[in-house]
């Protein structure tokens, strides 16, 4: 029961406490709102004010106001009411204008809008511009990247590797498998100017090239440690040398499941031979243009960001030498990746850019 003398009982019906839940486990919601939630849900329990303060981080007194705010108006006394201030200053013909122009048109002079470029053109503001597309999520500046599958067994082959990460095969491993190829390992041409209180890294804007490798790696989706090897091509023979390794490391009494993409050195002929010889592997292709199908990608990305990307190295040789210290560092500590995304939803997604695109075209 609720203790002290502003405590007001909170008792939640089984749809406001699972809308509670989703509130308090939602990304997207403001951290105000989330905090909100859980401190009716520890009322729901009933957790003193007290207690409810130190574990939301809020003070008592505020406690009391959202509790009272919950137990006279439900859910949606958890959210901020208009707050006082200037009349709108702008009409909302203008704003609509405004947003029309800016989805809808480009300018003569170039491939999008600045902000002082449609302000010039609307009349309005900078300032008020850069607030409306902030309001609005607008980023003209701004453009992602995307390329859809052409594979014909795009959704077979969804469903297949996507089974595995879900509901994993008992008695296997299942690893995945790639290279990263022409890894440079690039000096620059005068020493670091080292990072201090108020200025970065400087770094030459030239470079010398020492010459490259290749890192072929193979990540347990289980464990999330990683195999991996540097070699200086990345032809099937090096491919072969890299499943001998895969084959020597595994376990015998374990099936091993890989998931590799499409590259021709992967479906090599000795290659296909190698792996009929070798009934406990089974080999699930991503599909064409699916290579984010394949976890061993984010090992890539991550291995990129923190050890490659601002490296300085004065031959191949340090370069490898780095690239194995980091994944003898990265598999002490290491952690599977969370793979939640189904089959279903990925489709779904795929789908909504198919009627995106189809809806862009004239």
């Amino acid at each position: 029961m609720p203790r002290g003398p502003h405590a007001v009982s909170i008792t939640l019906s089984d749809e406001a406490r699972a809308e509670l839940e989703a509130m308090m486990r939602s990304r997207s919601l403001p951290n105000t709102l989330v905090r909100r939630a859980r401190l009716v849900l520890l009322a729901a329990e009933g957790r003193p004010n007290g207690e409810i303060a130190e574990l939301v981080g809020l003070s008592r007194a505020m406690v009391v106001v959202w509790r009272q705010r919950f137990a006279k108006q439900g859910i949606m006394g958890l959210y901020d009411g208009q707050r006082p201030g200037g009349p709108r200053s702008i009409e909302d013909e203008r704003i609509s204008a405004l947003l029309r122009k800016t989805l809808k048109s480009k300018p003569k002079d170039g491939t999008h809008w600045s902000c002082r470029s449609i302000a010039q053109e609307t009349g309005l503001s900078k300032s008020t511009v850069q607030r409306v597309w902030q309001a609005f999520g607008i980023q003209p500046h701004r453009r992602k990247h995307f390329k859809l599958s052409t594979d014909p067994f795009f959704v077979e082959k969804v469903r297949d590797i996507v089974g595995l990460y879900l509901n994993p095969p008992d008695n296997a491993m299942v690893l995945c498998v790639d290279e990263k190829s022409q890894i440079q390992a690039l000096d620059r041409t005068q020493p670091l100017l080292p990072m201090g209180l108020g200025y970065v890294e400087g770094v030459t804007h030239d470079y010398v090239r020492h010459g490259t490798t290749t890192l072929f790696a193979a990540l347990d989706i289980a464990s999330g440690r990683v195999l991996a090897r540097c070699t200086p091509r990345h032809r099937h023979q090096e491919f072969l040398r890299f499943l001998n390794e895969i084959d020597a490391n595994v376990p015998k009494k374990l099936d091993v499941h890989l998931v590799i993409d499409n590259y021709s050195t992967h479906k090599h002929q000795k290659v296909r031979r190698w792996l009929a010889a070798r009934p406990r592997f089974h080999v699930h292709y991503t599909p064409t243009y699916g290579s984010w199908l394949n976890q061993v990608e984010i090992w890539f990305n991550i291995i990129t960001q923190r050890a490659i990307r601002r490296g300085t190295f004065q031959s191949v040789k340090d370069l490898i030498r780095k690239i194995e210290i980091f994944v003898a560092q990265y598999n002490r500590k290491s952690k599977p990746f969370i793979w939640t995304a189904t089959a279903d939803s990925i489709l779904q997604k795929i789908e909504r850019l198919c009627q995106t695109i189809a809806g862009t075209r004239h």
